[in-house]
């Protein structure tokens, strides 16, 4: 059975269709992409994976559990949808902190070396506030990825990062999907798609137009 298992899921937004019929899955220890333009539905489709949105009809299971059913959000997630949200007032390591205080699974050891990992600096006393809009991505990158979960939700992650950060980005996600984690990323840009994925769904108007395995080694 794949970790993530989406069939037939419709939402509606007032008079739109956002989704329409859609279903994929991904496994763990691969990359599913959600390729398509803005508008097409793929970040409707995350925020359903996470539990953040309920879908009028359809089901969603994740790690062999029914959402809205048996749990409310998937039992190990880590998540980047649209802009990160930090706080402003904080350094990096401070605003990691106290998100990992909520479930208390990763030491103050793990945010730094999570940190380290996304190409900042852990002992740096400097504010968000100060950051880049590449550095704010990156420490939105190393939330989603601090607690080592097993279904990792990443939506167009390449957004403000040069190339430099693309690259770090591409072997962040390989090393992921070497651990076990199962992979669901949206993007729109075709070269990180073919850097990255072992599966890649085009979307398009709310619904999965066709599929293809990529064999990622």
């Amino acid at each position: 059975m794949s970790y993530v298992e989406v069939r037939d899921v419709c939402k509606r937004i007032g008079p739109e269709q956002v989704l329409d019929s859609v279903s994929f899955s991904v496994d763990s220890g691969e990359v599913a992409c959600l390729e398509g333009e803005n508008g097409s539905g793929k970040t409707m489709a995350m925020r359903v994976v996470c539990g953040l949105v309920r879908p009028d009809s359809g089901t969603v299971e994740v790690s062999g559990k029914r959402l809205w059913g048996e749990v409310s959000f998937p039992p190990s997630v880590g998540l980047l949808i649209e802009t990160p949200a930090l706080l402003d007032g904080y350094n990096a390591l401070d605003n990691l902190s106290l998100l990992a205080s909520i479930r208390g699974v990763a030491s103050r050891d793990d945010l730094r070396r999570t940190i380290e990992r996304v190409g900042l600096d852990p002992a740096s006393r400097k504010p968000v506030r100060k950051f880049s809009l590449g550095m704010r991505q990156r420490l939105g990158i190393a939330m989603a990825i601090m607690e080592a979960p097993e279904l990792l939700v990443l939506d167009e992650p390449t957004n403000a990062l040069d190339e430099d950060g693309v690259a770090l980005l591409e072997r962040i996600i390989g090393e992921e999907r070497e651990r076990g984690a199962a992979l669901l990323v949206s993007s729109h840009d075709a070269n990180f798609i073919d850097a990255v994925a072992t599966r890649v769904y085009h979307m398009a108007f709310g619904k999965v137009r066709g599929a293809e395995e990529r064999g990622q080694a």
